[in-house]
Protein backbone atom coordinates (compact mmCIF):
# COMPACT_ATOMS: atom_id res chain seq x y z
CA UNK A 1 0.00 0.00 0.00
CA UNK A 2 1.38 3.59 -0.66
CA UNK A 3 -0.02 6.53 0.90
CA UNK A 4 0.36 9.60 -0.40
CA UNK A 5 0.94 12.40 2.29
CA UNK A 6 0.78 15.87 1.71
CA UNK A 7 2.95 18.09 3.60
CA UNK A 8 1.79 21.92 3.30
CA UNK A 9 4.62 24.60 3.81
CA UNK A 10 5.15 28.47 2.66
CA UNK A 11 6.14 28.00 -0.92
CA UNK A 12 4.70 25.42 -1.86
CA UNK A 13 3.71 21.54 -1.13
CA UNK A 14 5.26 18.26 -0.76
CA UNK A 15 4.32 15.10 -1.70
CA UNK A 16 6.31 12.02 0.39
CA UNK A 17 5.61 8.19 -0.39
CA UNK A 18 4.43 6.51 2.65
CA UNK A 19 5.07 2.75 2.41
CA UNK A 20 2.84 0.47 4.88
CA UNK A 21 2.35 -3.19 4.62
CA UNK A 22 -0.64 -5.38 3.73
CA UNK A 23 -3.53 -6.12 5.43
CA UNK A 24 -3.23 -8.11 8.45
CA UNK A 25 -5.98 -10.06 9.89
CA UNK A 26 -5.44 -11.86 14.07
CA UNK A 27 -8.06 -12.73 16.63
CA UNK A 28 -7.44 -11.59 20.09
CA UNK A 29 -4.50 -12.85 22.31
CA UNK A 30 -2.54 -12.07 18.99
CA UNK A 31 0.38 -9.43 18.16
CA UNK A 32 -0.14 -7.69 14.48
CA UNK A 33 2.50 -5.69 13.51
CA UNK A 34 2.32 -3.25 10.47
CA UNK A 35 5.56 -1.64 8.86
CA UNK A 36 6.15 1.66 7.58
CA UNK A 37 8.90 3.57 5.71
CA UNK A 38 9.41 6.44 3.91
CA UNK A 39 12.71 7.24 1.60
CA UNK A 40 13.08 11.07 3.07
CA UNK A 41 16.29 11.32 5.16
CA UNK A 42 15.13 14.34 6.89
CA UNK A 43 11.66 12.98 7.68
CA UNK A 44 12.05 12.13 11.21
CA UNK A 45 8.46 12.07 12.96
CA UNK A 46 6.34 9.02 12.00
CA UNK A 47 2.49 9.44 13.17
CA UNK A 48 0.51 6.34 13.34
CA UNK A 49 -4.09 6.80 13.24
CA UNK A 50 -6.73 4.34 13.97
CA UNK A 51 -10.10 5.13 12.02
CA UNK A 52 -12.55 2.45 12.87
CA UNK A 53 -15.28 1.14 11.12
CA UNK A 54 -18.08 3.59 10.73
CA UNK A 55 -16.24 6.25 11.71
CA UNK A 56 -15.02 9.06 9.27
CA UNK A 57 -12.55 10.52 12.25
CA UNK A 58 -8.68 9.51 12.29
CA UNK A 59 -7.55 9.35 15.60
CA UNK A 60 -4.03 9.86 16.81
CA UNK A 61 -2.11 6.38 18.14
CA UNK A 62 0.83 7.95 18.83
CA UNK A 63 4.43 9.04 17.24
CA UNK A 64 7.86 7.83 16.93
CA UNK A 65 10.84 11.16 17.32
CA UNK A 66 14.10 10.16 16.15
CA UNK A 67 13.95 6.79 18.53
CA UNK A 68 11.17 8.28 21.31
CA UNK A 69 7.87 7.03 21.30
CA UNK A 70 4.69 8.95 22.61
CA UNK A 71 1.65 7.20 22.96
CA UNK A 72 -1.78 8.54 23.27
CA UNK A 73 -3.85 7.74 26.85
CA UNK A 74 -6.48 5.64 25.17
CA UNK A 75 -4.15 3.24 23.48
CA UNK A 76 -1.18 3.24 26.01
CA UNK A 77 -2.20 -0.36 27.17
CA UNK A 78 -2.53 -2.32 23.94
CA UNK A 79 -0.18 -0.42 20.92
CA UNK A 80 3.52 0.21 21.02
CA UNK A 81 5.61 2.34 18.10
CA UNK A 82 8.64 1.33 17.12
CA UNK A 83 11.84 2.32 15.49
CA UNK A 84 15.04 4.17 14.65
CA UNK A 85 14.55 7.60 12.64
CA UNK A 86 17.62 9.13 13.20
CA UNK A 87 20.77 9.45 10.57
CA UNK A 88 20.38 9.82 6.98
CA UNK A 89 18.97 6.46 5.52
CA UNK A 90 15.63 5.36 4.50
CA UNK A 91 13.23 5.84 7.93
CA UNK A 92 11.54 2.36 9.34
CA UNK A 93 8.94 1.93 12.44
CA UNK A 94 6.46 0.01 13.16
CA UNK A 95 3.00 -0.25 14.69
CA UNK A 96 2.47 -3.34 17.61
CA UNK A 97 -0.77 -3.88 18.27
CA UNK A 98 -1.52 -6.15 21.45
CA UNK A 99 -4.95 -8.03 20.02
CA UNK A 100 -7.14 -7.52 23.39
CA UNK A 101 -10.57 -6.80 22.05
CA UNK A 102 -12.61 -6.51 18.68
CA UNK A 103 -12.70 -3.05 18.82
CA UNK A 104 -9.44 -2.69 17.81
CA UNK A 105 -10.45 -3.98 14.57
CA UNK A 106 -9.52 -0.93 12.40
CA UNK A 107 -7.70 0.87 9.37
CA UNK A 108 -3.90 1.82 10.68
CA UNK A 109 -2.23 4.79 8.60
CA UNK A 110 0.85 6.21 9.43
CA UNK A 111 2.31 9.31 8.05
CA UNK A 112 5.79 11.48 8.09
CA UNK A 113 6.51 14.70 8.97
CA UNK A 114 9.85 16.94 9.37
CA UNK A 115 10.63 17.07 13.21
CA UNK A 116 10.39 20.69 14.43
Amino acid sequence: MILCVFIFCAGGCLCVQVHQSSDVITKPGDKAQIFCSNDQTDYRVMLWYQRSPGDTAMKLIGYLHYKTETMEEPYKDHFNITGDLSGNKEKNGSLIIHVKKPEQSAIYFCAASKAH
